[in-house]
């Protein structure tokens, strides 16, 4: 089930998209209410909000820096290598994974769901590696201050 639904969701990367571009307008406009109540209080409630939306649809890993815009909405911490930037040498010819061969390379399926978008991959892009320290931060935060959350203390 899990597999099937991120799989229609980069099958459906255009209304994801706009779904998407929505979300962000409307945490945009919530701006001057999200700063009156503040973060201690609202970030819990939109990060729980964040996690349980993307986890269903696209089996977030809650890396804290989404990049599904630039992914065809396929999530590329799902791949059991975390490549940020493209596939491992080891895809298969039919287009599984070499670690986990019950499911297609998620960058086959971001290159899937950029096609769907009428776009290709950006090559001058390179996604920055995975900050580990951001695991479990909200991304939806992230963009509405305009800017990287605070990184937890250790």
């Amino acid at each position: 089930m899990r597999f099937q639904l991120k799989t229609w969701s980069v099958s459906h990367a255009r209304l994801m998209r706009r779904f998407y571009i929505l979300f962000e307008q409307l945490l945009f406009s919530l701006f001057p209410l999200w700063r009156l109540i503040g973060f201690k209080r609202i970030g819990p409630l939109i990060t729980s909000v964040e996690k349980n939306i993307k986890k269903f649809l696209f089996d977030c890993q809650m890396c804290g820096h989404c990049v599904l815009d630039k992914t065809g909405m396929s999530c590329p911490m799902n791949c059991p290598k975390q490549l940020q930037n493209g596939p491992c040498g080891g895809v298969r010819i039919d287009s599984m994974c070499e670690v986990d061969g019950s499911m297609r390379c998620v960058w086959v399926e971001a290159w899937r769901g950029l096609s769907l978008l009428g776009t290709t991959a950006d090559s001058d892009h390179i996604n920055p590696p995975v900050d580990h320290l951001l695991h479990g931060r909200s991304s939806w935060l992230s963009i509405a201050f305009h800017q990287e959350l605070p990184r937890p203390q250790k």
